[in-house]
């Protein structure tokens, strides 16, 4: 018996990285997951990990109609949702002098916009389940980066997105958390071989990088009954890195 036998999940930004690595956990622990993103080709690796339990469809999260079909296509197939997790994301980094307006709006609408399409596709199906909702923040959102003004700004919309959710929907039994990756070996922050940005971004009061499994990890447990009191948390998963500065650490490489 896993944890979530007989549960359907929705995850957004699914096909690698952590999104990937919170599919596979979920459906490990006996829920069936519809996959999303809008790198299609690269679904595919779910498929044929998991089978049945999985339904993979291109998902942008920018647009409603996107969202909408993919939840069709997880009714017809599931026939209901008890989870969300809204993990799609981008960073950019750009001085403020030289952000544009153009672009600020582009990272806003996946990393704030997105997820606000999510809640609002999914509150139905929900509603039915009492189900819950995970939005992936970043430590962005609770720290200044120089350099990231579209993508801190972004996330500290979701962070208060969230917290007004969690508020709104708790009568209804929804539970909302979010959880805030760290420094996270994905290929959205190490792109190709960097042996030194891995190296800096190594350097957390826990002595390492984190994985995609540590985020899965977290969100199975606030997707979970083990956290059926917890709502309008924030659940730090960045191996100590806003304790505070470590010598020849992180502070200046930028969000994770």
């Amino acid at each position: 018996m896993g944890e979530l036998d007989g549960k359907v999940a929705f995850v957004s930004g699914a096909a690698r990285g952590q999104g990937h690595a919170i599919v596979v956990r979920l459906a490990g622990e006996g829920a069936r997951v519809v996959a999303g993103d809008v790198l299609v080709e690269e679904l595919s690796t779910l498929d044929d990990e998991l089978g049945d339990a999985v339904v993979t469809g291109e998902l942008d999260v920018r647009e409603r109609a996107s969202w909408d079909a993919l939840v069709r296509a997880g009714l017809d197939a599931f026939g209901r949702f008890d989870i969300l997790v809204n993990n799609a994301g981008v960073l950019r980094a750009a001085p403020l002098a030289r952000e544009t307006a153009e672009m600020f709006e582009e990272v806003w609408r996946v990393n704030a916009l997105g997820p606000f399409h999510g809640m609002q596709a999914l509150l139905p199906a929900l509603r039915d389940s009492g189900g819950v909702i995970v939005n992936t923040l970043s430590t962005a959102a609770v720290e200044v980066y120089v350099a990231h003004a579209s993508y801190s700004a972004s996330k500290a919309a979701l962070r208060n997105l969230t917290r007004v959710a969690a508020l709104e929907l708790a009568p209804r039994g929804i539970r909302v958390n979010a959880v805030l990756p760290g420094p996270i070996d994905t290929p959205m922050v190490l792109s190709g071989d960097d042996p030194e940005k891995r190296d800096v971004l190594s350097r957390t009061p826990l002595g390492r990088i984190g994985v995609p499994g540590d985020i899965a990890e977290a969100v199975l447990y606030l997707v979970s009954d083990r956290a059926s009191f917890v709502t309008g948390a924030e659940l730090m998963v960045d191996g100590g890195m806003t304790l505070g500065p470590v010598p020849g650490g992180p502070r200046d490489a930028g969000p994770r």
